[in-house]
């Protein structure tokens, strides 16, 4: 017999795992940090084990993933897509072996394969002929969503295989988002006034189940094919390696890097470094690594339970989420007027570093958090860079927890506040709000943009609280006189801040149309208009022209036109061309292209040349300059202080340059 307690315990973890499951898998809203959820998860597992008459086929334990959405068409799995089993630690690692070969009843030696654990959402692709004909989410292991249209739009998956690829592949893989690009998307969602993401998984699920394919392909989505379900003719690979690298031949994105393992021992020693060598300049999110059995005669033996395969582990970390204490809420305006409210916290140490502020992102998270100021809460970093308080400690409430009231005007300037229809966040819409111009002299000075050292934070709130800088083109109007007034400004300060506004007039095009903080534009897309249009062009251009250039969809057409119309920016741009500043369209120079296909990354810093200098030298000469590490990087360039990306190319094999041999190479 099962103790009562012991019952009521069971089925209070299922009911709350249950909800958790839905949040998470059907609505993309998780509640807690996944170390809580799996700390959940594991609790009930050892209770089943110790008392196996309790388990029944609808604990969680025995389900995978959530049930499809009735927004999408449903789609049936071939082959189940099962999920992975967990463990955490080097022990439970050696014992999960210890298991399976016990279950294979004979000493056999076993080797295995290891790939990075991506914290995406699983999607499934079938090609027939080397067509895609079809894609869908794993729902809930037996039946998916058709997200076929939604996966078309991705540029990072192939619509036609190359080489040599079997007559049917249904091939599965996580679909994620870089930590950069997720950043851009919630900036360029917030700047719309959408409600941002709280990670970039939830980014990621949200972006694959768009019912408008338009907004799935602007999202920068990424995939990594790691296994498939259906393989008919052309002969099945005989190992996980195989596997991939037949997969690559094809034109598939697959994991990287991934490493052998001759023993546990060195599945092991993977473990612990993949934490402090690789995941820092890995540049997505993942949370530990997978470990399988690379033979697949030996996985055909091993089968799969119910949920899970036996010949594959998901090894993760000790959990990340720390518990700190909400002491306020202020409320940020950023450059478009959006007003967003932030977590002032009792200082903590997480992932490294010491947290005292994380974003809530607006006002709909509050509520969906339940958050009150007083509450214990769960912070995590995002990819170990943004942090994120994840889920409220509602148990150690005290009732002396106050309520967090949205303001009715805005922090900055006291004006009224808005919230269109349709959208979550609260805009201030005077453009007179010093909050806002501050941020908009900020982004306009920013390294991206016009790259002006030295006018900061405090540069900026001296000279725009003084009245003296009132939008951009007020800048290259300073004198010598304006900057002395401002605090601890001496004549050497001011001379060089003088120098690098003059020098900024020479920045080209692209730079400009960046720093103007153009609604959905952002760097990629500011290279792309300033290569076909000059800025009196692109002031008159018509939304349908805009539309036509590759990569300007619909929706950054319309934003650029609208800015252009918008009150105040005609003269703007009219006097920024009277400063001098360089509104000639971009020509690029013709002729041979001596590092067309090559990909350079940058790390620390260069004594010769700034970072956007030296990218943009090797970009005239043909290549790419990529912000992080692949085997598919031709160099990386790493000067002074190099950081992680340097760990992360010599284990992969990468070629590194030093500044001389980059510069004798671009010479």
């Amino acid at each position: 017999m099962i103790p009562r307690k012991i019952r009521e315990d069971i089925e209070k973890l299922r009911r709350e795992i249950l909800r958790l499951d839905k949040l998470y898998y059907e609505e993309d809203k998780p509640e807690v940090p996944d170390s809580v959820y799996d700390g959940l998860v594991a609790k009930l597992k050892a209770l089943e084990e110790k008392y196996p008459e309790s388990l029944a086929p609808e604990s969680p334990t025995q389900q995978v993933g959530g049930r499809p959405s009735a927004a999408f068409k449903s789609v049936r799995h071939a082959v189940a897509m099962l999920s992975l089993d967990n463990a955490f630690s080097e022990t439970e690692l050696r014992e999960w072996e210890d298991k399976i070969k016990r279950f294979l009843r004979r000493e056999v030696p076993i080797r295995y394969l290891i790939e990075p654990k991506i914290d995406g959402l699983s999607c499934a692709l079938t090609f027939e002929n080397g067509e895609l004909v079809g894609a869908a989410t794993r729902g809930d292991g037996q039946t998916g969503e058709d997200v076929t249209a939604n996966v078309l739009a991705m540029k990072s998956i192939p619509k036609r295989l190359k080489a040599v690829f079997p007559e049917v592949l249904e091939v599965r893989g996580e679909v994620f988002l870089r930590v950069d690009d997720f950043e851009k998307v919630n900036a360029e969602v917030e700047a719309a006034g959408g409600e941002p993401f709280v990670n970039a998984r939830n980014c990621a699920a949200g972006s694959l189940r768009q019912k408008d394919p338009a907004i799935t392909a602007r999202r920068r989505l990424r995939f990594f094919a790691h296994s498939y379900g259906v393989w008919r003719g052309g002969g099945v690979p005989e190992t996980q390696r195989d596997f991939l690298r037949r997969l690559e031949s094809m034109g598939l994105p697959v994991p990287e890097p991934v490493w052998e393992a001759a023993t546990i021992d060195e599945a092991a020693a993977v473990y612990r470094d993949f934490k402090a060598k690789i995941l820092p300049g890995l540049g997505y999110a993942a949370d530990g690594i997978v470990v399988k059995v690379d033979s697949f005669k030996l996985r055909a033996e091993l089968g799969e339970t119910a949920k899970s395969p036996r010949w594959a582990l998901a090894v993760k970390y000790p959990a990340e989420a720390v518990k700190t204490k909400l002491l306020n809420v202020e409320f940020s305006v950023g450059r478009s007027g959006v007003v967003t409210p932030v977590a002032k916290l009792k200082p903590v140490f997480c992932s490294g570093v010491t947290v005292s502020s994380a974003t809530l992102h607006n006002f709909d998270e509050i509520k969906r958090l339940g958050l009150k100021v007083g509450d214990a809460v769960w912070l995590e970093r995002a990819g170990e860079v943004i942090p994120h308080v994840v889920g409220v400690a509602k148990e150690e409430r005290t009732g002396l927890e106050r309520q967090i009231v949205e303001p009715r005007s805005c922090p900055s300037c006291g004006g009224p506040l808005t919230r269109e229809e349709g959208f979550v966040a609260l805009r201030c819409d005077n453009p007179a709000c010093p909050a806002q111009l501050k941020r908009r002299i900020l982004h306009f000075a920013s390294r991206p943009g016009m790259d002006i050292r030295g006018l900061g934070e405090s540069v900026v709130d001296g000279l725009v609280d003084s009245g003296r800088v009132k939008d951009a083109a007020e800048i290259y109007g300073l004198s010598l006189g304006d900057l002395l007034k401002l605090p601890l400004f001496k004549d050497k300060k001011t001379q060089n801040l003088m120098k690098e506004i003059s020098e900024s007039k020479s920045r080209p095009l692209s730079r400009l149309l960046f720093a103007l903080g153009i609604p959905h534009v952002g760097e990629k897309a500011a290279e792309t208009l300033a290569e076909h249009s000059s800025l009196e062009e692109l002031a008159e251009a018509k939304a349908e022209d805009l539309a036509s250039i590759p990569e300007i969809g619909d929706v950054m057409s319309r934003a650029i036109v609208d800015y252009f119309r918008a009150p105040g920016v005609r003269s703007l741009i009219k006097r920024l061309k009277a400063a001098g500043l360089d509104f000639k369209r971009v020509e690029r120079a013709a002729g041979a292209k001596p590092l067309a296909g090559k990909t350079f990354v940058f790390t620390g810093g260069l004594r010769s040349l700034s970072r956007e200098e030296a990218e943009s030298r090797v970009k005239t000469m043909g290549a790419k300059a990529a912000s992080s590490v692949s085997k598919k990087t031709s160099y990386v360039v790493a000067g002074s202080e190099a950081g992680s990306k340097l760990d992360r190319a010599k284990a992969l094999g990468v070629p590194i340059l030093d500044e001389k041999e980059f510069l004798e190479l671009v010479k």
